[in-house]
């Protein structure tokens, strides 16, 4: 029998939906599961957990009055560390920005939360977002899940490594020249990176009004392309 965690995202989202299982209970599971195993992965380096759990509580809640957010309602999530979430630091791994804490959601965060998700936290990352490893000298050093002695390749290594350890059954990376599919390929789990600027990147920069990158992409992460 397959476990809750190693469910899809869309099959979760169903499972909340259909209330085969409440939100608070899906979210308390990933809890369980990164508290008990993230020690030696070191993936979700941000973790707003009470946070989490209220929105969960309120996503049930809606469901019992008949209210349905959208396609991820109740879904809890993890994204990267480099995505604005209201309250925490968005750092890049870069000592320089240690206290940059964000006063607002990013463009995609907003989305997410518009479809109904809610997270948990934030996924590590290398320094600037610039190496096929995730180390910082922050929140230090993420391993494969796999194989704690190996990375979980990056940029958005955390991500992935937290996908692949069921810490989260959908995630948020960035991709200019492979940071969402070469951990995704470390890992084993599914990234995708989308048409150039098909989604805004806005609430995904470290320093405001700087042009975006050429190439450069915010795109998903998940257990399975379903």
């Amino acid at each position: 029998m397959t476990s809750i965690y190693q469910l899809s995202a869309s099959e979760l989202a169903k499972k909340i939906k259909s209330k085969e299982i409440s939100s608070r209970e899906l979210t308390q599971t990933y809890i369980d599961r990164i508290e008990k195993y993230d020690e030696s992965i070191n993936a979700v380096v941000v973790r707003i957990f009470d946070k989490a759990l209220e929105d969960a509580s309120k996503a049930d809640k809606a469901l019992e009055n008949g209210e349905y957010w959208g396609p991820l309602h109740g879904l809890p999530m993890t994204i990267k560390e480099s995505y604005k979430i209201k309250d925490t630091n968005a750092t890049w791994g870069n000592e320089a920005y240690r206290n940059n804490m964000a006063n607002s959601d990013g463009l995609a965060v907003q989305r997410f939360k518009n479809a109904g998700a809610h997270f948990l936290g934030k996924t590590n990352v290398p320094l600037d977002l610039a190496d096929f490893q995730s180390y910082n000298t922050i929140y230090g050093q993420t391993n494969n899940p796999w194989d704690i002695t190996k990375i979980p390749g990056g940029s958005s290594g955390g991500s992935a490594a937290a996908l692949a350890a069921g810490f989260t059954g959908l995630e948020a990376g960035s991709d200019i020249g492979g940071s969402i599919r070469n951990p995704a390929h470390y890992c084993g789990v599914y990234g995708h990176k989308p048409t150039h600027a098909i989604i805004p990147s806005t609430g995904h920069e470290l320093v405001p009004n700087v042009p975006e990158p050429d190439l450069s992409v915010c795109g998903p992460l998940a257990r399975s392309a379903e």
